[in-house]
């Protein structure tokens, strides 16, 4: 057995056998300081565990030609003439060729934080496709004087990681990119306010991309993509679609732009391991959206999805007033300085294409504010415009306690461009807040409630205390209020319901009781009394 396959097998062979790789991956976030202060180094861990996988399908690579050629020693010569025969080239050459590729980051013994950031370098040096994304981190920085992550722990994490082998024999590409959001995942639970910045819980993303229903070759934009893992739920639903049907077809067309740098590089990173090539844009969509066509003018796609922060309160009436992409349309524009949330959703239907269909994951306010109240409220008057324009297709209402940075319970806003003959002039509404299972941290939707809010989403199906098919009448009656909760009513509704709702909702009440009265006394005066 050559000596770089019995490394590989003495370094496995260190990890229980019946340990998944979802825990070996949270196993080593925690060796630098326990699972308690693993998320604080994401920034850390990622890149490591991410390099690792480059480092062991370079070395697959390496193998296969060297079948050909007859020595890693020439393979690894081939490759550094013509990157083209491997998919990254990594300069990282052991001193004894037989020995894996990562061994040159596993061996370093001094200067070991120093060492690394210079590895990671070279290796986005060589790949541009890898510039600012695995090169961003320094390992060896200092705050104060002081190391962020000192050498002995950094060594506990690189040794932590050396225990399983992720080459392209060793496990597949879902299976990688699974364990690495479930990494995510962990992060976000110990991420507090800023974990919405880059965490959509997998089971909302799994059902918003069913819905859709993403066919072969189409293009997906999510504009705010986090760690991109809305965009990888298209490509899986679409996958798992055509499963059966065809021998071969066309992949998903990803691309996505997000204004945090370190997200960004979270959202190439989880691109790349899950095996799909996407294009991820980094800068602010609201005020400067990357993607345009020759004209200059916003780039449309075949389907959206999103989950923007709730309720950002720092873009202007002259932040919309000043667009020149024709993405907020007289009728509806500015929805108010106190949330953006309609704001983004312009944005989104403005990416469509004519036939163009999205999802996007809001607070629950934005589906009944100001429903009710007197005088005009500029956010109703932007959701009656999507309303009367036959936009909104359905309205998903989400248990509470599902999103890392928030116990509200959120809704999904599901627009079509191209609403079938059959559902023209109505709403599907579905209230899901009965429909979970208590977590720890967090409450999730289990695999069996995933499978029937999807398929009551798809084929519009009512079932009593869940989904309705409502007509544009009485939803203009309600004064444009889309919240599930005002029209679907389950056993245990008030206990789940958010105090704003319901105050909103009584607001509706005091308005309808005021024009009663009025048309009552109308009455009464012509008859006299």
């Amino acid at each position: 057995m050559p000596a770089r396959k019995r490394a590989a097998k003495k370094a496995a062979s260190k990890a229980p056998k019946d340990k998944s790789l979802e825990s070996w991956i949270w196993d080593a976030a925690c060796s630098i300081r326990g699972a308690k202060d693993a998320p604080k180094y994401k920034d850390y861990i990622l890149p490591l565990i991410f390099t690792k996988r480059l480092c062991d399908v370079f070395d697959d690579e390496i193998d296969r030609i060297a079948e050909k050629v007859g020595s890693r020693k020439k393979a690894f010569q081939l490759a550094k003439a013509d990157h083209k025969l491997v998919r990254f080239y990594l300069p990282l050459v052991p001193e004894d060729p037989e020995q894996p590729v990562w061994s040159v980051i596993r061996k370093l013994a001094d200067k070991i934080g120093e060492g690394v950031t210079t590895h990671l370098r070279a290796i986005a040096k060589q790949n541009p496709l890898l510039e600012g994304i695995i090169d961003r981190v320094d390992f060896n920085a200092t705050t104060h004087g002081q190391r962020d992550l000192d050498d002995d722990r950094l060594s506990n994490l690189i040794e932590a990681i050396s225990t399983k082998r992720l080459g392209l024999a060793d496990v597949e590409a879902d299976i990688i990119g699974k364990s690495y959001e479930y990494l995510i995942r962990k992060f976000a639970e110990g991420g507090g306010q800023s974990a919405g910045e880059f965490y959509t819980p997998g089971e909302v993303g799994e059902i918003m991309a069913r819905v859709l229903d993403p066919e072969p070759g189409m293009e997906i934009y999510d504009p705010t993509c986090g760690s991109g893992g809305l965009l990888i739920k298209c490509e899986i639903a679409m996958e798992a679609k055509m499963k059966g049907k065809a021998r071969t077809f066309a992949p998903l067309k990803l691309y996505g732009q997000e204004y945090v740098a370190e997200t960004w590089a979270m959202a190439n990173m989880n691109m790349i391991i899950h095996d799909m090539e996407g294009q991820i844009e980094i800068g602010d969509t609201f005020k400067n959206p990357k993607f345009r066509d020759r004209r200059g003018k916003l780039r449309t796609f075949d389907r959206v999805v999103a989950n923007p922060m709730w309720n950002q309160d720092w873009f202007t009436e002259t932040d919309y007033d000043a667009d020149e992409l024709d993405r907020f349309p007289s009728g509806a524009g500015f929805p108010g300085k106190s949330s953006a949330d309609w704001g983004w959703v312009q944005h989104m239907h403005a990416s469509l294409k004519a036939d163009g269909r999205a999802a996007v994951v809001l607070d629950t306010g934005a589906a009944s504010r100001g429903s009710g109240n007197a005088g005009t409220n500029k956010e109703k008057t932007v959701r009656q415009w999507f309303v009367d324009q036959d936009l909104v297709e359905s309205v998903l209402y989400l248990p509470e306690n599902l999103f890392y940075n928030t116990t509200a319970p959120g809704i999904v806003l599901f627009l079509n461009k191209a609403k079938p003959k059959a559902r023209q002039g109505k709403v599907f509404l579905v209230n899901a807040s009965q429909v979970f299972e208590k977590g720890d941290p967090k409450n999730f939707i289990p695999q069996t409630g995933i499978d029937r809010l999807s398929e009551v989403l798809i084929g519009w199906k009512e079932e009593e205390k869940l989904s309705r098919i409502v007509d544009r009448a009485e939803l203009v009656k309600n004064d444009y209020n889309l919240s599930p909760s005002r029209y679907i009513h389950t056993s245990d509704a008030e206990e789940y319901r958010p105090l704003a709702e319901i105050v909103a909702e009584l607001d509706a009440l005091e308005a309808e009781a005021r024009e009663t009265d009025k048309a009552l006394r109308k009455i009464l005066k012509q008859l006299g009394v």
